[in-house]
């Protein structure tokens, strides 16, 4: 079966500002090495699904750089592809007007390819799926529509859209970010039944839908507040349990693992997953690698400095590149290249790509972007007032430093 994804990644991210005020959503460094856009594509390329054409938008340089560096076939095999396709404005002179009117701007695209499926996925999860199990799912079913879902408590219900199934999982109903919600799913006092925003499509069934939404001026153009609720009284729409989805070589403690890392402190809380022993997102299971670009630098290095102090990092992931001299790392999430000079101390912490934290620093739950120098001295996290006037805090109190020009970033 030939399988045609399309990733949307064209969201403007506003709720992780200031991480996306340069780039988006999709591009923001997780996990040390990692952009969250590799989790979509590695789950699907893990899969066997090779066509992939990543739709994007706002901000797209530092995305479309990463799948450059990163996500190139060799070009041997025709249907074996990650592409980036930007709004080409084809079919009149505005950007995508929604989730579907992305997908109805590139009809070409699949009309070119004739897949027998096609995938749509976002790009600004952090999770890992066998998007095989759920074709399997789909075809079992005779579906002409899956949605991946998950449950979700009904305090978060206006973030999702929200299902009702029968008992044997087909969609009765598709309420898009309701207010107020009261009523449980069956089984599951408290809960609800979310999309993933992950779908499966009969091409045809897809294709006609979305001509049909481009006709209604008063439509949004989006998935969840018009399509699927339109199809669901017209073709077999069915909700795929992504907490039945098993990945091989992970344990109980990684099953079922999803995080959308929409804001700040949700995106802190799930870099902060990584560092455990027994994480529950597993980035050391090689049967199903996280994949991403390749950069050619040396392995971490921990030194001691001229006073024989010796660096440490104590429950933290480390990037290659890091050096750590003298300095204290805890419970921390280092990217690439990162250096932590003598006397300092980084606690609870993001530090992204080539930043520096300088002699006698510190820093506490603090998210620091790519190529941000922390000047000798200085203390980040500790005077939140006086961090609110030079910096963003969010309301839980972490501090946010944005990225900055490469090694030219001084705080004042």
């Amino acid at each position: 079966m030939k399988t045609l994804a399309l990733v949307m990644a064209g969201g403007q991210g506003t709720r992780l500002h200031p991480l996306t005020k340069e780039r988006a959503k999709p591009a923001v460094p997780f996990g040390g090495k990692y952009r969250i856009v590799d989790f979509v594509l590695s789950n699907l390329i893990n899969s066997g699904i090779y066509a992939i054409y990543v739709l994007v938008q706002f901000r797209s340089q530092s995305l479309i750089e990463h799948l450059k560096d990163g996500w190139q076939f060799g070009g041997m095999l025709p249907d074996h592809f990650v592409i980036p396709v930007p709004a080409q404005m084809r079919l009149g002179e505005s950007w995508y007007q929604g989730t579907a009117d992305a997908i109805f701007q590139n009809l070409n695209l699949i009309d070119d390819l004739r897949p027998d499926l096609v995938a749509v996925f976002g790009a600004d999860h952090v999770y890992r799926m066998d998007i095989q199990q759920m074709i399997e799912f789909h075809l079992e079913r005779k579906a002409a529509v899956s949605v991946a879902t998950l449950p979700v408590g009904l305090d978060e219900a206006d973030q999702f859209g929200i299902l009702s199934v029968d008992s044997g999982l087909r969609v009765v109903q598709f309420l898009e970010k309701p207010k107020n919600l009261t009523t449980s799913m069956p089984g599951a006092p408290g809960k609800c039944l979310a999309s993933m925003g992950n779908y499966l499509f009969d091409p045809e069934i897809l294709r006609a839908s979305l001509i049909d939404d481009s006709t209604h001026p008063d439509s949004q153009h989006d998935f969840g507040h018009d399509l699927l609720p339109k199809l669901i009284e017209r073709v077999p729409v069915y909700a795929y349990n992504f907490m039945t989805n098993r990945i091989r070589g992970d344990s109980e403690v990684n099953l079922s693992y999803w995080r959308d890392v929409g804001t700040l402190d949700a995106y802190y809380e799930a870099n902060m997953d990584l560092r455990d022993a027994r994480p529950h997102l597993n980035l050391y299971n090689p049967s199903w690698p996280l994949r991403t670009a390749y950069y050619d630098q040396p392995p971490a290095k921990f030194v001691f400095d001229e006073d024989r102090r010796r660096g440490t990092a104590l429950h933290s992931v480390v990037s290659e590149g890091c050096i750590v001299s003298g300095g204290t790392v805890r419970n921390c999430v280092l990217g690439r290249s990162v250096f932590i000079h003598s006397y300092s101390s980084v606690e609870d912490s993001v530090i992204m790509d080539y930043a520096e934290i300088g002699r006698n620093a510190r820093v506490r739950r603090a998210i620091i972007d790519k190529n941000v120098y922390v000047p000798d001295g200085e203390e980040i996290g500790y005077d939140l007032e006086r961090d609110r006037r030079r910096f963003f805090v969010s309301d839980s109190g972490l501090v946010v430093i944005p990225k900055a020009p490469k090694r030219e970033h001084r705080l004042g």
